[in-house]
């Protein structure tokens, strides 16, 4: 039987505390809440880390979270040897807040990095300390003092990042906001999320269903680490945090 989590993180990225009720566990031990502020892993985003705090004040450590039988149902994967809660308990759910927030900064970054190299993108990865990017990108001259940049050019602009939502069909009507070469949001299911990043996504606009700061300049100083040619005409993109070091 397939359950259905109400994604408190989708709304609200800061978060990061919730409570949840437990509604069921899985076989092999992970708790399935009726809601939740843990992302789950999906997207190129890692879900989140944390715990639960009981009524007692004890704690059940989460070392991951992923989804279930269906995308609406999600998971949280304890530590081994963790307590197992009852179906029905009411739980305080803490995420790892530092790293979330690490998390969405890299996320963001990602998005403005698709504004600055404006070419389809094949392959993407959020990580706490690097990301990646893959385009689909003949031209040479994106190096990496450029890209940096146009991206901080993005960030000090300090523009709004915002969640809006569209229909399917809205979404079938205007198949040019995804930028991903390979992946399509999924349809069917009445809506589709999207971030955008200025007035009425002015600057950017693409569906993504990942956690993000609200302004641009909470992103702080981020540098393109490396670029790597991976094919005729594919380059990957490392972001990094911290300002480009010198040559």
């Amino acid at each position: 039987m397939a359950y259905e989590t109400d994604a408190l993180f989708r709304e609200d990225s800061y978060l990061s505390t919730a409570e949840g009720k437990v509604l069921a566990i899985t076989d092999t031990g992970g708790i399935i809440l009726d809601q939740t502020n843990f992302y789950a892993t999906s997207g190129g985003q890692p879900g989140d880390i944390g715990f639960f705090e009981r009524a007692d004040g004890s704690r059940i450590e989460i070392t991951a979270t992923v989804t279930g039988e269906n995308k609406n149902e999600i998971v949280h994967v304890p530590g081994e040897g963790q307590a197992v809660p009852t179906v029905g308990e009411t739980l305080v759910l803490h995420i790892d807040w530092p790293r979330r927030y690490k998390l969405m900064r890299m996320h963001t970054a990602c998005h403005l990095l698709s504004v600055a190299c404006p070419f389809p993108i094949t392959g993407a990865a959020v990580g706490e300390d690097e990301s990646r990017v893959d385009f689909d990108l003949p031209d040479p001259t994106y190096t990496k003092e450029f890209v940096t940049e146009k991206i901080m050019e993005l960030v000090k602009a300090n523009d709004p990042v915002s969640i809006n939502w569209i229909s399917d069909e809205e979404f079938l009507a205007n198949p040019d906001i995804v930028k991903s070469k390979n992946v399509r949001p999924p349809v069917g299911l009445g809506r589709i999320r999207l971030v955008a990043i200025g007035e009425n996504g002015a600057v950017d606009s693409q569906p993504c269903g990942g956690t993000h700061v609200s302004e641009t300049q909470e992103v702080g100083e981020i540098h393109i680490g490396k670029i790597e040619k991976k094919g005729k005409e594919n380059r990957r993109f490392r972001i990094r945090f911290g300002a480009l070091p010198d040559a």
